[in-house]
């Protein structure tokens, strides 16, 4: 290999994604050590890899025909040897057919791609189809360890915010909301707040997390326990909080994932959603679930004569249980 040959990678999002990608994109820049190696993704994420010494992160929209023009001329101004298409989209695959690279990997056609997988399963979880995507250009796969290279600003932004509202106990980070288009993925919130109590009492500091979609649904629920962080941090931020806490409690969610890049426990509710596909890398053995015919449905918002059972099943006992057999909570 040339020492001075450009490789792309493209991962556009979501978040999720982005995050179940990263150990991938380490194993990419790991094999190619004397290469220059760029990440093309969309602007929420490119702060994740800011702090990174060698990537050289390029934002671009990912809706908009301007915005596709302008990322094809780009692509063709800098003249990339190889193409990692972690994405697998259908702008990301007219991104790497007209890159003009001539080694273009990633899941799909033999027109677009001169390395395949010559066999590719949508139902396995998006990590280990990247590990074989990986296996078929010749590279090792990711270990399944994910990773952010994330600011020191961060951290100090985090250690503020805390001091600012005296927070002297272990951190247990709460996210009882989703997206509001997915209100089936949320455990009932009176059990949220519930367990936010009992895990107080046993003498943590909960935080309850999320977006603006959350913000009603936060406030609520601290004004009973815990504090409202609601829109409070970056994602790069929610990782460098999650490094200062012992363990989380969520939904089926993006700041799950990001979450998990600090290594701490991540107890995951899915119901509507197949958690052996869109678990967090290494926390399979702690996503909480309850098995009913129905799921997963995958479904926005649960019919009204199911009941939303896969959750309302799931007891603020038995998710105690769990935490305190696990040695997270006494």
């Amino acid at each position: 290999m040339a020492d001075k040959q450009r490789v792309l990678i493209i991962k556009l999002g979501a978040l999720g994604d982005v995050v179940i990608a990263t150990p991938h994109i380490a194993t990419i820049l790991e094999a190619f050590p004397e290469s220059e190696v760029h990440l093309l993704t969309s602007p929420p994420f490119a702060g994740l890899f800011s702090s990174h010494e060698r990537l050289h992160v390029t934002a671009m929209p990912r809706k908009g025909f301007g915005a596709m023009w302008q990322t094809i001329l780009w692509l063709r101004r800098m003249r990339f040897s190889v193409v990692f298409d972690l994405q697998g989209s259908d702008r990301s695959r007219v991104m790497t057919l007209l890159s003009g690279a001539s080694q273009r990997v990633g899941l799909g056609p033999s027109l677009i791609y001169t390395q395949r997988p010559t066999q590719d399963d949508s139902s396995t979880p998006v990590f280990e189809r990247l590990n074989v995507l990986l296996q078929s250009a010749g590279l090792p796969v990711a270990e399944p360890c994910p990773q952010l290279w994330v600011e020191q600003e961060a951290y100090a932004v985090v250690d503020r915010w805390l001091r600012e509202r005296k927070v002297n106990k272990p951190l247990a980070l709460l996210h009882a909301g989703s997206s509001a288009r997915w209100l089936s993925k949320r455990w009932p919130e009176a059990r949220f707040l519930e367990l936010a109590r009992q895990i107080e009492a046993a003498g943590f500091q909960v935080v309850w997390l999320g977006g603006g979609d959350e913000h009603a649904l936060n406030e609520r629920l601290a004004s009973q326990t815990g504090i409202d962080a609601t829109a409070a941090f970056s994602i790069a931020e929610l990782a460098a909080l999650a490094s200062r806490a012992a363990f989380a409690v969520v939904n089926d969610s993006g700041p799950m994932h990001v979450i998990s890049t600090a290594n701490i426990p991540v107890y995951a509710f899915f119901g509507p959603t197949n958690w052996k596909r869109s678990h967090a890398i290494g926390q399979a053995s702690r996503v909480i679930y309850h098995p009913v015919e129905c799921a997963p449905c995958h479904l926005p918002v649960c019919p009204s004569e199911r009941r939303h059972q896969c959750m309302e099943a799931i007891s603020v006992e038995s998710v105690l249980a769990r935490l305190r057999q696990d040695g997270v909570v006494t």
